[in-house]
């Protein structure tokens, strides 16, 4: 893959990993199911791994950042989640889908960002080799929901094992596309050794630390769209044809906005208001989804996570891009992507239970409010002249 452009590098990159999770995300829990674990284990399974996943992508991200080995830790990490998912397919007792849940999560981690530290730093490249972020980032979308369709298809086909065999085939695959990514450029300086210090030196960063709570409040408010709308959809009487036709428009929007109207927005809007105008939207999309459930509203309104996700990760990656060290940059992607958003989204999504068991749909209106709240944060996002 060497004689290829870094552009082509960075999509097979991201082809190969979002594949990756594509194919094992929605049915995981089922695979789970059919070795014998009972729900309670498989949240529990689940959980833990999430849990981990918090601490482990922060401080790989800041090894590979201290060691400058961003390529290395992205080749290993990847190659080793896919080797480790192979334990899945003989693993039948609870403590062992744990543990192997435990080892993949630590290594699953840091992948992406680390992947998007680093395709930071190419897309600027001065040589005129450079190319847009959310390029990229489109190809990583459009193969999640490959990855989707392919598994749903062979899991029919040929049973749920397969799932655990596309995704480490896939993870090997990115690693090996890892191998001839070009590194981030950074100043030929010393590598700072003093890690405490570096967290706190990214933190102290006014608009990296408003980024991560806007990221917190509007990537978050995601959680309960994500884990009940489909069965709020149901429940009103949608089938389960329409519900993934209106699913199927917000990733459409997401690679649309990735892919074309996303980095003119961020472009002519900047950082700052790029997110307060993902923020406004996310606004009228929960609005609207609390108020109702007939289908031509929400047809409307799907189409608003185009701005609601991709354009706010956009303002979030032009604001690192601007802001962070280069030394720094996978610790801070790190940061804004596993410990504010993943974060958020874990904490959000266990409240999510208790907001629709209490209000029903109406709990879509406590997700407008999280996104209102992060419109005056999203002002101290604009970088300093």
């Amino acid at each position: 893959m060497r004689h290829l452009s870094p552009l082509a590098k960075f999509v097979a990159l991201y082809t190969a990993l979002y594949s990756a999770y594509g194919v094992v995300s929605p049915f995981l829990p089922a695979y789970f199911g059919s070795r014998g674990l009972t729900g309670q284990q498989i949240a529990v399974v689940i959980g833990v791994g999430t849990a981990l996943r918090l601490v482990s992508g922060p401080l790989v991200g800041r090894l590979a950042d201290w060691q400058r080995t961003w390529r290395g830790a992205l080749s290993i990490c990847a190659g080793g989640a896919g080797a480790v998912a192979i334990a899945y397919v003989s693993a039948h007792a609870f403590v062992a889908f744990l543990l192997v849940n435990l080892a993949q999560s630590a290594l699953l981690a840091p992948l992406t960002p680390i992947a998007d530290a680093m395709a930071l730093s190419a897309s600027r490249d001065m040589a005129g080799k450079g190319f847009e972020y959310g390029w990229v980032r489109a190809a990583g979308s459009a193969a999640f929901v490959s990855g989707l369709i392919v598994s749903g298809r062979a899991v029919g086909s040929l049973g749920l094992v397969v799932i655990i065999w596309l995704n480490a085939f896939l993870l090997v695959v990115g690693s090996l596309a890892a191998l001839s990514l070009p590194n981030i450029q950074v100043k030929d300086v010393s590598p700072p050794v003093d890690h405490a210090g570096n967290f706190r030196q990214l933190l102290d960063m006014r608009p990296f630390r408003r980024l991560l709570l806007v990221a917190a409040l509007v990537l978050g408010s995601h959680a309960l769209h994500d884990t009940f709308a489909v069965i709020r959809w149901r429940d009103a009487g949608i089938s389960t044809v329409t519900a993934s036709l209106l699913w199927s428009e917000s990733v459409a929007a997401e690679v649309i906005v990735f892919l074309l109207a996303g980095p003119l927005l961020v472009r002519r809007l900047g950082p700052a208001y790029a997110a307060m105008l993902a923020a406004g939207a996310g606004i009228v999309r929960w609005t609207v989804l609390g108020a109702t459930t007939h289908i031509v509203p929400l047809a409307l309104v799907e189409p608003l996570h185009g701005l609601t996700f991709a354009l706010l990760h956009l303002a979030a990656m032009r604001l690192i891009s601007s802001t962070v060290p280069g030394h720094l940059a996978a610790t801070a992607q790190a940061l804004y992507g596993t410990l504010a958003v993943g974060l958020s989204t874990t904490l959000l999504t266990f409240a999510s239970g208790s907001l629709y068991m209490w209000l029903g749909g109406q709990a879509f209106y406590i997700m407008a409010i999280l996104c209102a709240t992060a419109i005056p944060f999203a002002r101290g996002m604009a970088i300093p002249r």
